[in-house]
C-alpha cells in the first residue's frame, strides 16, 4: 500500500490520537501542537487530509482553527472532540460547516481509520477534476469556447495597438473586463487605467469629469479639478456607455481625438494628453447614428478597432465552467461550505437564456449560495424552476447550423486559421469551407 500524508494538529497537552495504529496501518504523519506550526507544514507538504484534536471549546479561538483550514482549501479535515463539546451550538456549526466528519473520545482506532480512509479517498479523487485555474481561459477571464477563443485572439492583436477601441455587447457581457485585460498586456500597463460611465453622470457635470476645471470657472468649484483623461495621462481611458454622451459634449470629445489636447473649464492653456481611449456600448452605435442621436464623425474617431463581446447564449460550453468558477470564489470569500451544483441545476442554467448574460449568472449563483439549505443547489435555489418552453426549441436546420459553425472554429482554432489544413481535417474542400466562413461570418 502507498503512503499516505496526513496532518495533526492537537491543541492539548494530551494526545489521543492512535499514532502507533495510524502508523502501523501505513500512514505518514506529521504532529504539530499549535496552528502557526501547522500552516508552515501545509504550505511545504502536499497533504490531503488532516486531523484536528481539541477538548474545550472556551479555550481555544475557532478563528485560529479556520485559519488553518484555509490554509488549504482542497483538504479534508477531521474533528477529534469529547462528547461535551457538541453542546456547544457555534461548535456544531464549525464542524458542519469546515469538517469532513468528526470522531468523539474515547477513540475507536479502526472507525477513525476507514473514516480518514474515506476522506483521503474523495480527496485523491477530487484532485484528478479540478480544473486549474490557468486552463480557465485568457486575460484574467473565464471561457474556453470557441467564440471566446476567438475574442482571445482580437485581444492579443489590439493590446499592442495604440489605436481606440469600440467594445460592443449586451450589457452583463464584460466590457469593462476586456478593456482592463487589453490595457494591462499593453505596452502602457505601468500607468493609469481609468473608467468613466457615461450614463451615470448628471450631464451637468460631464464636462468637467472629463477635462477638469479651474479654481472659480463655475459657481461650486472651489479648487481645481483634474479631470479623468488628464488623470489618465500616458495610460488608458475606459469610456463606458458611450451612446449616453449627450451630443453637444461628444464635439469636445471629438475635438480631443483629433488633436490629442483638453482645456479645463475656465482655462484657456491647451495641454497636450498622451492617453490610448476605450469606448464601450451595449446600445446600436450605427442606428444612435442614423436617428441623429451620435454624431457620424465621432463613431468613425472611437471605430477604429472593434471588439464584440459575445451574449452567453452563445457560449453555451461555459456556463458550468462559469458557474462553478463563481461559486468557489463566492464560498471562499464568504467563509461558507463549499457547495456544488446538481445536475438539475445545471440543466436548468443550460435551458435559461440570459438576458443578464455573466452578471445575471454571477448574481444567481451567489443568491444559491446564500439561499441553498443543503449541500446540493438546485434550481429554486437558482430562480430557475419555472419551466422553460422556447429556449432549447431549435429547428433542425438551426440545430445544424450551430453544430457547423462549432465544429468549423474549433478546426480553424486547431489549425490556427489554415483553411487547407481545417478543410483536410473537416473532409470538405477549400472551396466549400470558404463558403461556410461567409455564411456564417467568421472573422480569421
Amino acid at each position: 500500500m502507498a503512503t499516505r500524508e496526513i496532518l495533526i494538529l492537537s491543541l492539548d497537552a494530551l494526545s489521543h490520537v492512535p499514532i502507533k495504529e495510524l502508523d502501523s496501518a501505513g500512514w505518514d504523519i506529521q504532529t504539530v501542537t499549535n496552528a502557526a506550526d501547522a500552516k508552515v507544514l501545509i504550505g511545504k507538504g502536499n497533504f490531503f487530509i488532516g486531523l484536528i484534536q481539541f477538548t474545550d471549546p472556551h479555550e481555544f479561538a475557532l478563528e485560529t482553527i479556520e485559519e488553518v483550514i484555509l490554509a488549504n482549501k482542497s483538504m479534508e479535515w477531521l474533528a477529534l472532540i469529547p462528547t461535551t463539546c457538541l453542546q456547544s451550538p457555534e461548535v456544531c456549526r464549525f464542524i458542519m460547516d469546515n469538517f469532513y466528519d468528526f470522531h468523539t473520545l474515547p477513540v475507536d482506532s479502526m472507525r477513525l481509520q476507514v473514516t480518514l480512509g474515506h476522506a483521503y479517498g474523495k480527496t485523491a479523487l477530487k484532485s484528478r477534476f479540478v480544473t486549474p485555474y490557468k486552463n480557465i481561459g485568457g486575460y484574467q477571464m473565464i471561457g474556453t469556447s470557441p467564440v471566446m477563443q476567438e475574442l482571445y485572439q482580437h485581444m492579443r492583436k489590439m493590446q499592442s495597438s495604440d489605436s481606440p477601441i469600440l467594445i460592443t455587447g449586451e450589457s452583463g457581457t464584460g466590457k469593462e473586463l476586456a478593456a482592463q485585460a487589453i490595457h494591462f498586456h499593453s505596452a502602457r500597463n505601468t500607468l493609469p487605467f481609468v473608467a468613466v460611465n457615461c450614463g451615470a453622470m448628471p450631464t451637468n457635470l460631464i464636462q468637467s469629469e472629463l477635462f477638469g476645471h479651474e479654481k472659480g470657472s463655475f459657481t461650486g468649484a472651489f479648487q481645481r479639478k483634474i479631470g479623468r483623461i488628464e488623470a489618465a495621462a500616458g495610460g488608458t481611458v475606459f469610456l463606458d456607455e458611450i451612446g449616453d454622451l449627450p451630443l453637444e459634449l461628444q464635439v469636445n470629445l471629438l475635438r480631443f481625438l483629433q488633436e490629442k489636447t483638453i482645456e479645463r473649464i475656465g482655462s484657456n492653456r491647451t495641454m497636450p494628453i498622451d492617453v490610448r481611449v476605450i469606448a464601450a456600448t451595449n446600445i446600436n452605435l450605427e442606428n444612435a447614428v442614423r436617428e441623429g442621436r451620435f454624431r457620424e464623425d465621432l463613431y468613425y474617431r472611437l471605430n477604429v478597432l472593434r471588439l464584440r463581446m459575445p451574449p452567453l447564449r452563445e457560449r453555451e460550453s461555459d456556463i458550468e465552467l462559469l458557474a462553478q468558477t463563481f461559486l468557489e470564489e463566492f464560498c471562499r470569500h464568504e467563509r461558507r461550505e463549499v457547495k456544488r451544483f446538481s445536475k438539475k441545476a445545471f440543466r436548468a442554467m443550460y435551458n435559461h437564456h440570459w438576458p443578464g448574460n455573466v452578471r445575471e449568472l454571477i448574481n444567481r449563483v451567489k443568491r444559491a449560495a446564500v439561499m441553498s439549505e443543503s449541500r446540493l443547489i438546485t434550481p429554486a435555489d437558482l430562480g430557475l424552476d419555472k419551466p422553460v418552453t422556447t429556449r432549447n426549441m431549435l429547428s433542425l436546420d438551426k440545430a445544424r447550423e450551430r453544430a457547423e459553425l462549432e465544429a468549423i472554429q474549433n478546426s480553424l482554432q486547431l489549425n490556427m486559421n489554415n483553411v487547407s489544413e481545417a478543410a483536410r481535417q473537416l473532409g470538405v474542400s477549400r472551396v466549400t469551407l470558404y463558403r461556410l466562413i461567409n455564411k456564417f461570418q467568421i472573422n480569421m
